[in-house]
């Protein structure tokens, strides 16, 4: 009886374990089939893509950046004559996001992080469209070139790694004490240089804020600015009646008689020059003609001669003697 009772407690024993290990093996099924979406009713949508460089099958499907399926199938098909595509993405989607992918929607290639896996993101549709059904084609938007991103990101790191050696060399100068940079930091006489140079600066717009000096009045004296508000109006007032006209000065600029009769004087001015240098009139003689000039000189100096004779022989000229000069 024993016997028996012993057999039973290990067969009931037993039995509890198997329950217990199935139901967790259960339980970890359901979590891994919610996780993988395996027991989410799913439907067929097909995209066409120029390359599926990155993509892989079973890569991620978004929908507005959600996790919405994944990518089923990748596969070359016959060239179509119209639209010249042939490599052709399956995808696989939640129906209960069905509503939100439409005619309108476009698909996109995207990255995980810098250099990770490639997958579709699709963007939700406007309600003025109807919902992609079984078999409907995703229409793709517009997606950075894969190769192009990796050469951009092969840039930034050449960039990067010039920049670190470049920051590296400059610390190094600091370290060594070069530049002023360096010298501020391993020169001390420079550093009390410097000290003394923000200690005087510090004491000199301490000064200048001192209202009692010359400085100080000018920063701080209203009348200054009354003084100034009240040049700037008067400049600003004659400004005015300038361009207006009033005045000697307003007229010289407004009045246009002005300028024709200096175009008219300087036309007068040039006929008579030119005609000067054509040798017309006496004027022009007095000028241009050397046998004028050559007698005015000898003329000139017969007055001399009879000027000297009369002071040195007046009686000779006149009765009486008449002191000349």
């Amino acid at each position: 009886m024993r016997r028996s009772e012993i057999i039973t407690q290990d067969a009931l024993r037993v039995a509890l374990l198997a329950i217990v290990v199935l139901g967790i093996l259960f339980f970890a099924i359901v979590k891994l089939g919610q996780a993988a979406r395996l027991f989410t009713r799913r439907y067929t949508l097909y995209a066409f893509v120029p390359s599926a460089a990155g993509l892989r099958e079973g890569g991620q499907v978004t929908v507005a950046g959600q996790l919405a399926g994944s990518i089923s199938k990748i596969e070359f098909l016959p060239v179509d004559a119209d639209t010249m595509r042939n490599l052709r993405i399956t995808v696989q989607l939640d129906e209960k996001l069905q509503q939100q992918v439409r005619l309108d929607s476009r698909v996109m290639l995207r990255n995980q992080g810098l250099l990770g896996d490639r997958f579709f993101d699709i963007t939700p549709g406007t309600p003025r469209f109807r919902p992609l059904h079984e078999g409907d084609t995703l229409q793709l938007g517009p997606s950075m070139d894969y190769d192009m991103m990796i050469q951009r990101a092969a840039s930034v790191l050449t960039d990067v790694a010039g920049l670190t050696h470049d920051l590296r060399a400059l610390t190094q100068s600091v370290a060594r004490g070069d530049g002023t940079i360096g010298k501020l930091l391993t020169d001390r006489q420079m550093y009390d240089r410097l000290t003394a140079t923000l200690a005087s600066t510090s004491n000199l717009l301490t000064r200048l804020q001192n209202p009692n000096g010359s400085v100080g009045r000018l920063l701080d004296d209203p009348r200054l600015y009354t003084e100034l508000t009240d040049m700037v109006t008067q400049v600003d007032s004659l400004m005015t009646r300038l361009n207006s006209g009033q005045g000697t000065a307003g007229k010289l600029l407004r009045d246009d008689s002005l300028y024709s009769n200096l175009v008219t004087v300087t036309a007068r001015a040039d006929s008579l020059v030119v005609s000067l240098r054509g040798g017309n009139g006496t004027a022009s003689r007095f000028i241009s003609d050397t046998t004028l000039y050559n007698r005015m000189v000898e003329a000139v100096g017969h007055l001399n001669e009879i000027l000297s004779d009369i002071r040195k022989n007046p009686k000779r000229y006149t009765k009486g003697a008449i002191k000349i000069f």
